[in-house]
Order: structure tokens, then C-alpha cells, then sequence
């Protein structure tokens, strides 16, 4: 196996353990005993696992219920919805060519997510949002109206709800005005700057660091965790994506949590366990558990 391939070595454990706010061990090589044996040796000792599609929700729901350090987030990822109602013909979302399936099969599904909101072991309603990167002008509506549906599902079943934002701050944001933002609403993976940093604080919004913050193109992102409160910070891998550096590119899993963990104190000029004893009562917070 290459040193690019191969996952990075576990780091040293934490003092005061944390909590994973979003992973997605399906798609993560090894068993899920496997990861979460050896994120607790370092110290992350829960996680949120979260689904992107029906089948994946359901997978979270049945993980969670399994394991009682893992926690389930059930939803339509912004890219699905589009995909479910105009269909995927070149198959470019890596899952295979799809059929049209229009607004009643994106009914249906989000039925399938809100009965799987139900369970004792799914804490949150995610990663539902909108994403102007991956999705063109033509499968927007799709995008907003499964976003609509997400954070009602999550209001009335009393849920967490986790945002993907990508490239649409602005949109989100709006969406998340006029419906009316659930109680506990987590930006996931956040990645606005410091002054939309300061309108998620006035808003009680929380945000999820991942491993991108230590990336040195990062600066905007280094100035949102500045600013944000204590309170709202949490930490996250997004596993297996943006493996922090210095480990950018390999295999991300939970495991990698304190490398993301202690650039973050650093970037606040806190200890590390002051930081991650903040992180872990905010986490159980943002979720309800």
C-alpha cells in the first residue's frame, strides 16, 4: 500500500474525549466495530452517523440502534433529491445510472426519511440543504423543496437538523428564515467566513469544524472559528473526506478527530481539553442524547 493510500497513524489521545459529529462509516473500509474501537482509543468515544439516501438512512438507523456510542442523522443528501426526480443517466454520482422518478418518487422517499425520524436511535434530520456545486440550475427545485421538507420533518419529529451548504450560504440561510429553523440546527462541514459565522451565533446555529480547517488555502475558515462562540463549536471528520493535514488526501476516519481537534484550539489559543471539554458537551447538545 502506498503512504497515499494508506491510512494515517493513530494520534496521540486526547485527554477528555469527544464526540464525532458526522462520519459516514459505510462508506469507510473495515468493520464498524473496527472504527469505533479505534476512534475510542484516541479518545472520540461517540459518533454521528449520517445517511445521504433511503437506503443509506436506513443503514445509520440500524448502526445506531446496534451500537449505543453511535448516534443516527437520516436524510435525502441535497444531490438525491435532483437525482430522484430527473434521474442520473450518465451515473455520475458513482451509484449507477438512475431512472426519472419525479416529485412522486421524492414524495415517497421523503416518507422513508420521515418514519425513520421516528426512532429512538436517529437524533438529527441530515445532511439536508442545498448545493450549488454538484447540482445544476435544473435540479435546484428539487433540491429546495426536499431541503423545505427536511426541516419540517425535523421540527415535528423534535429533531436536530444538520445542513450541507455548499456554495450556497445565502440560499440556506433564507430557506432556513422562512421555514423557520428547527431548535437545534448544526452547520455541517461548515464553510462560511467569519462574518456569516457571526449570523449563525446570533442565531443560535451550531457549527461543525472538519479536517478542511487545517488546510493552508483555509484562512476564511480559521477566522469563522475564531469568532464563533465556545458554545456552538463542534468537530467533525466527514470521514472518509477531508482527511486533515498533515494527512490530506489519505483515508479520513474518526480516529482523526485530535489532529482536527487540537489545530482548532490552537486557532482559538485554548488548551486542548478546555476545547474539547466544550465540544463534547455542545455535541451531546446539537443532538439530544
Amino acid at each position: 500500500m502506498s503512504s497515499k493510500s494508506a491510512p494515517p497513524p493513530l494520534p496521540e489521545p486526547l485527554g477528555v474525549a469527544v464526540a464525532d459529529s458526522h462520519t459516514h462509516l459505510d462508506m469507510q473500509d473495515g468493520t464498524v466495530e473496527e472504527a469505533l474501537a479505534r476512534a475510542a482509543a484516541v479518545g472520540v468515544t461517540t459518533v454521528v452517523q449520517v445517511g445521504c439516501d433511503l437506503g443509506g438512512s436506513r443503514w445509520a438507523a440500524e448502526t445506531a440502534a446496534a451500537h449505543p456510542e453511535v448516534h443516527a442523522a437520516v436524510a435525502l443528501h441535497p444531490n438525491e433529491a435532483p437525482r430522484i426526480v430527473l434521474g442520473d443517466p450518465d451515473g455520475w454520482s458513482r451509484q449507477g445510472a438512475r431512472q426519472a422518478g419525479g416529485d412522486t418518487a421524492l414524495d415517497d422517499a421523503l416518507t422513508g426519511i420521515d418514519r425513520l425520524a421516528a426512532l429512538d436511535a436517529v437524533k438529527a434530520v441530515g445532511e439536508t440543504g442545498l448545493d450549488t456545486f454538484r447540482t445544476g440550475p435544473e435540479g435546484m427545485a428539487a433540491q429546495e423543496r426536499s431541503f423545505r421538507a427536511h426541516i419540517e420533518i425535523a421540527k415535528r419529529r423534535g429533531k436536530a437538523l444538520v445542513i450541507h451548504d455548499r456554495e450556497a450560504h445565502a440560499d440556506v440561510l433564507r430557506i432556513l428564515d422562512e421555514e423557520g429553523a428547527p431548535e437545534r440546527t448544526v452547520f455541517h462541514c461548515y464553510s462560511g467566513d467569519a462574518e456569516m459565522a457571526e449570523i449563525c451565533a446570533a442565531k443560535g446555529y451550531f457549527m461543525s469544524f472538519a479536517g478542511n480547517v487545517t488546510f493552508k488555502n483555509a484562512q476564511p475558515l480559521r477566522d469563522a472559528l475564531a469568532v464563533a462562540p465556545t458554545e456552538l463549536v463542534l468537530v467533525e471528520t466527514d470521514a472518509p473526506f477531508l482527511t486533515p493535514a498533515p494527512y490530506r488526501g489519505r483515508p479520513n476516519a474518526p480516529y482523526l478527530i485530535p489532529v482536527t481537534l487540537r489545530a482548532m484550539a490552537e486557532v482559538r489559543g485554548v488548551h486542548e481539553d478546555t476545547l474539547a471539554a466544550a465540544i463534547a458537551a455542545n455535541t451531546a447538545r446539537a443532538f439530544g442524547y
